[in-house]
């Protein structure tokens, strides 16, 4: 017998809990066959078969909290699932093989690979129902992780049937439907005829439209027909921008219809959305951010004249010898690194009723991305040179975008930059990222009137906010802190002379 047990988290992870078994007690299953995921606050892992044999046993039921090396479970080696087992599986699928009878064998549709650390995905809307005749390749469902959506299309022409329904949440791997390879969708189609009726009275896109759930919902609000529709997309599938483009193309048509409150009562007035689980993490240690921490902010401003004077005269030799632009970030990493070595209380962090100060200066740098913010770190920003701040950032915020981050990019933080000047914001308050106890946030740098040695000049002026936690760092060593970064990037020579 081989004991089945929780794999170590991560870094500073110490529990997890059972979201969910894949097999029953019972069954037979393979060696490195997915059993159960786990999930933490921060990713969700897979616990595989130690051997080949029989789940004879579930110790931790879905909802519970699991440590390491907690045995979840047990593996019988060498055994046969036993007869009762597969009989009540048998007499449900019974009724979804009936359209794989008439025809040939039936071939499966698994959830293909959705992306590194990406351990599990929701089933989006199905474009098809059981018992319908499918092409090869056209497009069934998509599948939804809190990184990508991942198109599943059908891997032959035949009829379809659903094994995993909307909503679902699946692993790589895992079959979630099966179509025929030959047969007649006759008798399924009759079994739902009311269905099929009622859905007559809307235009209903043609087999050989492949329609996303997202260009479906375009489509339904504002009356379009799939068949008059162009396809951009591959496998001749229609886009989003297609449906976009064809609502503009319809427009002028639009006087012409008096009366509009008819098809805004078609219209739902809201729509209610699971929350991916990176936005819940978000969510969660954000709150917990504000009930822990004794937050405070301190405003100041920043002349940024002398920077882009520097940046404007060396950026582009400095792209031509280094590979990368000069940006304002390295600077203000620079300046940020050079000030908490001044003031290391900013640089540390509370664990019960001590302080820990920490000597290395690993700067999170929060990149915003389609599914939510992310804060990978930047390690010892304080022996990097500009060149090598930029590169850095730049690795760290495609991997970001990409979804390719791993758990230990994103650990292990001292400091962290926001930069919402990017998007336009002239002041906020930015959120501690626990448990730090400083964050700086920049932002939009705006043309401003300032008294310059009893002159009014024109100034490129930006806004800083250092927020921190009051148990740990004195409203002066905050103040001196972003007071000392002004210093710095008023005159980056400074930095340079150590001054």
């Amino acid at each position: 017998m081989a004991d089945i047990l929780t794999p170590a988290l991560g870094e500073s992870v110490a529990e997890a809990s059972i979201a969910k078994w894949t097999k029953k007690v019972g069954d037979a299953v393979k060696k490195d066959e997915v059993l159960v995921e786990l999930e933490t606050d921060k990713v969700s892992l897979e616990v595989v078969a130690p051997a080949d044999g029989v789940l004879s046993a579930i110790n931790a039921d879905e909802g519970d909290t699991v440590v390491p090396g907690t045995v979840l479970g047990a593996v019988t080696e060498g055994g046969a699932a036993s007869a009762s087992a597969p009989a009540p599986a048998a007499a449900a699928a019974a009724p979804a093989a009936a359209p794989a009878a008439s025809g040939g064998a039936a071939v499966d549709i698994a959830v293909p690979t959705m992306g590194e650390s990406v351990a599990e995905g929701s089933i989006g809307t199905w474009l098809k129902k059981s018992g319908d005749k499918v092409a090869k390749d056209e497009l069934l469902v998509e599948i939804e992780t809190d990184k990508v959506a991942v198109e599943v299309s059908a891997p032959a022409a035949g009829v379809l049937t659903i094994t995993a329904s909307d909503g679902a949440t699946v692993t790589p791997g895992q079959v979630i439907g099966s179509i025929a390879a030959s047969g007649a969708a006759a008798a399924p189609a009759a079994a739902v005829p009311a269905a099929a009726s009622a859905n007559t009275g809307s235009a209903q896109a043609p087999a050989s439209a492949h329609l996303s759930p997202a260009v479906q919902r375009v489509v339904s609000e504002n009356n379009l027909n799939p068949a008059s529709l162009s396809a951009s997309g591959p496998k001749g599938n229609i886009t989003k921008a297609d449906a976009i483009a064809a609502i503009g193309a319809a427009a002028p048509a639009a006087p012409k219809a008096a009366a509009p409150a008819a098809p805004r009562a078609d219209q739902p007035r809201e729509e209610r959305v699971k929350m991916t689980r990176l936005r819940q993490t978000i969510a969660r240690r954000l709150k917990e951010s504000q009930n822990t921490a004794a937050q405070l902010t301190t405003f100041n401003e920043v002349d940024m004249t002398n920077v882009m004077a520097l940046r404007a005269q060396y950026k582009e030799v400095f792209e031509k010898r280094h590979g990368v632009k000069l940006g304002f970030m390295s600077f203000f990493t620079k300046a940020v690194v050079q000030a908490l070595h001044e003031i290391p209380a900013v640089n540390a962090e509370i664990d019960g009723t001590d302080i820990i100060y920490k000597n290395h200066y690993d700067i999170g740098i929060a990149v915003g991305t389609d599914k939510g913010l992310v804060v990978p770190v930047l390690r010892d920003a304080d022996v990097l040179s500009l060149a090598g701040i930029e590169k850095g950032i730049a690795a760290l915020g495609k991997a970001a975008r990409d979804g390719a981050l791993t758990m230990d990019q994103m650990q292990g933080g001292t400091f962290t930059i926001t930069n919402g000047g990017t998007y336009g914001s002239l002041m906020s308050t930015p959120i501690l990222n626990t448990p730090q106890s400083g964050i700086l946030g920049m932002h939009n740098i705006v043309q401003r009137p300032m008294a310059v040695n009893g002159e009014v000049k024109i100034r490129p002026m930006m806004y800083l906010a250092l927020s921190y936690d009051h148990r740990i760092v004195d409203g002066k060593e905050a103040v001196t802190f972003l007071v000392r970064i002004k210093e710095l990037l008023e005159d980056p020579a400074r930095a340079l002379l150590d001054l």
